[in-house]
């Protein structure tokens, strides 16, 4: 309850009722890694204003960590780029015979087309939050990234949008590439734009490289 002048006012908390929560059921069920993107811009502001919903996320003493770089250098983009491509060449070399076919039909990343890119780091070095909650497990700051990574997925989907993670990368070089601050840690390369095309299923799943388990195989009880 706060006051308003002399009128006294209380906030009540919105209803999540059936139909919202199977909108939102619907909302995780269509996120996808997208990796094919159409080329057109998004609107001005776009990027800005999903961010801010992101910050919306939990962290770890109220810590806030993520720092987003928006990338829009033609050089650094390129210099990415060419990351990627030596990464994905070493990656490659790694799988079995078997695999190898496969993986290299993958499309693995959306640089070429995706309007919009940006890179999230965790910034260790962050005294916001009193280092509550992270003394124990400072890996906590990371995690708590993540999470604002994956609020942004969600809000971008729920507008049309998609988002794939690029994680075929050598994070020094990324860091490097973009010349963030020494106690920013790079957690993921994100492509953001609109999807060439929207499908519940999984991209893995639909190449045949692996495929989606019963939630009952990750739960164990003690």
């Amino acid at each position: 309850m706060d006051r308003v002048g002399e009128v006294s006012v209380a906030y009540r908390a919105p209803e999540f009722d059936a139909a919202f929560r199977e909108r939102l059921h619907d909302l995780l069920r269509w996120r996808r890694d997208v990796r094919r993107f159409k080329r057109t811009k998004l609107p001005e502001g776009t990027i800005e204003r999903l961010i801010g919903v992101a910050c919306l996320s939990p962290s770890v003493g109220l810590s806030e960590p993520w720092r987003f770089v928006l990338v829009e250098d033609a050089p650094r983009r390129t210099a990415i780029r060419q990351c990627f491509e030596d990464c994905n060449a070493r990656a490659l070399q790694m799988q079995s015979p078997d695999r190898a076919a496969l993986y290299a039909r993958l499309k693995l990343a959306g640089l070429d087309d995706a309007p919009c890119q940006l890179a999230v780091f965790a910034d260790r070095s962050t005294a916001q939050g009193g280092g509550l909650g992270r003394l124990t497990m400072p890996e906590t700051l990371d995690y708590s990234v993540v999470m604002a990574i994956h609020t942004l997925w969600l809000a971008a989907r729920a507008e049309g949008l998609g988002m794939g993670w690029v994680s075929i990368l050598d994070p020094a070089r990324v860091a490097a590439i973009l010349d963030v601050p020494q106690d920013w840690i790079f957690i993921g390369y994100l492509c953001v734009g609109h999807p060439v095309q929207e499908d519940d299923t999984p991209a893995l799943e639909r190449e045949g490289w692996e495929h989606r388990h019963s939630h009952a195989g990750a739960v164990i009880y003690r």
